[in-house]
Order: C-alpha cells, then sequence, then structure tokens
C-alpha cells in the first residue's frame, strides 16, 4: 500500500505543481485540464483550463492534485505535507525553495531537539509544508 497526499487548489493547480517539480525534482507525469474530460458533461467554460487531475512523482513517491471543481474548494487545513530528506543541504535547499513567496513560516528551519533541521511554513499556493531531516539514531 502506499498512501500519497492529492492536494487541491483554487485555479493554481498547473502553476503549483510545475513549482513543486522544479525544487522537488520531480517529473509531471500527468496534467490533465478540465476541458479535455470525457463524456457529454462538461465543466463551465471558466474552469476549461483549470486542472482535473495531476500526478508528479519524486523518486518513488507521489503527489497527485487537482483544482476543486465548480464551488468545491476549501483552504488546506488539518494537516502538512511533510518531507523528509537525508542531508542538512538538501534541507536547506528544499525550504529555501519551497517556502520563496509563502504566506506564513510557521517554524524557521533551524535545528531541534529530533532534527538537524526542521521548519514548517505555508507557501503561495495555500499547502501547508514541514521539511525534515533527521539527527542520526
Amino acid at each position: 500500500m502506499k498512501i500519497n497526499p492529492y492536494l487541491f487548489f483554487n485555479g493554481q493547480c498547473e502553476e503549483a505543481v510545475k513549482f513543486y517539480a522544479k525544487v522537488l525534482g520531480g517529473k509531471i507525469e500527468l496534467m490533465l485540464p478540465y476541458k479535455d474530460m470525457p463524456g457529454d458533461e462538461k465543466p463551465p467554460a471558466e474552469f476549461a483550463n483549470h486542472i482535473m487531475h495531476a500526478r508528479m512523482s519524486v523518486g518513488d513517491q507521489v503527489i497527485l492534485a487537482s483544482d476543486a471543481g465548480p464551488g468545491r474548494y476549501n483552504k488546506p487545513q488539518g494537516f502538512d505535507v511533510s518531507l523528509n530528506v537525508d542531508t542538512v543541504e538538501e534541507a536547506e535547499r528544499i525550504f529555501k525553495g519551497l517556502s520563496e513567496g509563502a504566506q506564513s513560516i510557521g517554524m524557521p528551519l533551524g535545528e531541534t531537539f529530533w532534527a538537524e533541521r526542521f521548519g514548517a511554513f505555508v507557501d503561495k499556493f495555500g499547502t501547508n509544508w514541514m521539511v525534515n531531516c533527521n539527527k542520526p539514531m
């Protein structure tokens, strides 16, 4: 079994997934706009270019995403996407990259009692992130 985060956006999915792929070194495997939805049911015209479903891989991990359908967007709350990295340098690079233009920094990247580096923030798209580089056991 794999557990994958599925992120919802309010019209910025394509921009967000491209940004995440760039910072995380991910590969966008799928980006389907609502206008390409099969069948007779079509979204409102203003949603035609919004993303119905996206899939991005980072190593052997996957993040899924879409723009919430009409009237369905809710601000993310109650969770963070947690990134666990192997080196301090990687933690610093990813934190700096993903937090560019952040809405808020909940905890600046720094050393804690459990981690060589840990930090948390809400990125410019409204996604909650934590970056963690554990101390050696």
